[in-house]
């Protein structure tokens, strides 16, 4: 059946619809419709799997899609366009661009915890870039992945963009098909799998992963701000979050500090018992639940630490003096409770940091310039954000993604179209000027080496420099004729 699937897109865009831009309108339109029309339906099926509510549900799932569908439908013509690039004497009077072009049939294979934004976002990308989409949703999040099989058809080109549900074995059935990009959001276990079988058709991949996300607190910034932020960011979505803040760096004397701020922000936030709070989720799954707990084994709780299996709840959990070879600091947590690792200096941070493997996200609390530099510059991180968390994800400008074992590739916004798209170089020559390659013919000449190197070292203006430079030149015209009717009026 998967062959099949994947066979049938491969034909859709082959009939070469997918090129025409009303097309891509048309598409990201209707998927527009989809998420504003079933928005109820899709928070409903997040209630069930992760007890998401519904007002998060459009903050953390809905929002970011119809930003980058509205961004997509805008700026497709600029997107599609050639880009000229700089010329030399030899170009001078060519055609000289970059054209974006679809890659063709590309897999993108979601994650559960995000299961709507973390899947339909880099769709909204295949399709501004032309490209047919065989979407594969998680099949953990199982209501979401049956309502996306259910709906997609409804709104967008069924041959053009197919949803496989199932499990393993689809998804590995599905690995086994010839694509020309697979974009993969989840852990690096199921990355590297997913690269491995890329290679054998030597297909290009994206993979979003995660890591443990460091967040450095200064101990002179504004602690109860920095703990508002962190709070938040940490345990929304009940802490699985692939960018949340996975553990805090501090000196130990900020370490109390810290702790009583983090307890009086989630009684805010939560209230005496998030149990009952709606604000507050759930652990997608009891193995899952098992594995959170089985993480805070021989560590220190300073707030939270309550549970209950039977509906997979953890509640906001802070450890305080985590050692550095504790089970937790193993493994990304994604789940509610962050760990407390004390250092002496920013300078012994940021050795912590760099000894182990590059995370997703960065967090830098400080108010000291200097203490924000030496971070910037001694640390590598495939985001990162300073004085807040989480937030760097929703500039669609920026640039997402990971370094290393936190993934490789970007998306959001044009990145995401860059990403799915084949940048052509074009040249385009006259068959007139003949005279000017002779230099380039036998019987080669140390004369004509000479003038071909001439021609080929001088570069003209870039179309950057060209546009600079008419501004520069258009404001000076302005200024002088503003001057000469000055002069003329004063007479």
């Amino acid at each position: 059946m998967e062959k099949k699937v994947v066979d049938d897109a491969r034909r859709a865009f082959a009939s070469g619809r997918s090129r025409s831009l009303l097309y891509r309108r048309q598409q990201l339109r209707a998927l527009l419709r989809l998420i504003k029309e079933r928005q109820s339906d899709i928070a409903s099926a997040l209630k069930r799997d992760i007890n998401r509510s519904e007002l998060d549900t459009q903050m953390f799932e809905l929002i970011g899609i119809e930003n980058d569908i509205r961004l997509a439908e805008g700026k497709l013509s600029d997107w599609t366009a050639p880009q000229p690039v700089e010329k030399t004497l030899l170009t001078m009077m060519d055609d000289v661009y970059v054209k974006a072009e679809p890659l063709g049939v590309v897999l993108i294979i979601g994650v559960w915890n995000y299961p709507w934004s973390l899947t339909l976002q880099p769709l909204v990308g295949a399709i501004a870039a032309g490209n047919a989409a065989v979407m594969k949703p998680s099949e953990v999040s199982i209501n979401s992945s049956a309502l996306l099989k259910e709906l997609l058809p409804q709104y967008l080109d069924t041959e053009m963009y197919p949803v496989v549900t199932g499990g393993v074995p689809e998804t590995q059935e599905l690995l086994k098909q010839r694509f020309d990009h697979i974009f993969f959001t989840g852990n690096s276990v199921v990355g590297k799998v997913v690269m491995e079988a890329a290679t054998r058709h030597l297909t290009p991949v994206t993979l979003e992963l995660g890591g443990k996300s460091p967040c450095y607190v200064d101990g002179d910034c504004d602690l109860a701000v920095a703990c508002r932020r962190i709070t938040w960011g940490k345990f929304s979505n009940c802490g699985q979050t692939c960018i949340a803040p996975d553990y805090i760096l501090c000196h130990p004397n900020t370490q109390h500090r810290v702790i009583e701020e983090f307890r009086q922000t989630l009684l805010e936030f939560y209230g005496e018992d998030p149990k009952n709070s709606p604000d507050f989720g759930r652990i997608i799954n009891q193995h899952h639940f098992d594995r959170v707990l089985a993480l805070m084994e021989g560590c220190t709780v300073a707030a939270g630490g309550q549970s209950d299996r039977s509906q997979c709840y953890i509640a906001p959990t802070i450890l305080k003096d985590v050692l550095p070879h504790a089970r937790v600091m193993q493994e990304e947590i994604f789940g509610p409770v962050l760990p407390i690792v004390t250092v002496s200096d920013v300078g012994e941070a940021i050795r912590f940091i760099n000894e182990r493997p590059k995370p997703l996200a960065l967090y830098i609390f400080s108010s000291n310039k200097k203490v924000v530099k030496k971070m910037l510059n001694e640390t590598t991180s495939g985001g990162v954000l300073v004085n807040d968390v989480i937030v760097h994800y929703t500039v669609s400008a920026l640039p997402f993604g990971g370094v290393g074992n936190s993934g490789m590739g970007r998306y959001h916004g044009k990145h995401t179209f860059d990403q799915l798209s084949h940048h052509r170089a074009c040249l385009v020559k006259s068959l007139a000027l003949e005279g000017l390659n002779r230099a380039r013919y036998p019987p080669l000449t140390r004369a004509g080496l000479r003038k071909a190197l001439f021609f080929l070292r001088h570069r003209l203006w870039s179309p950057h420099q060209a546009v600079r430079a008419w501004a520069i030149l258009s404001s000076l015209l302005a200024l002088g004729l503003l001057i000469a009717l000055l002069v003329v009026l004063l007479r």
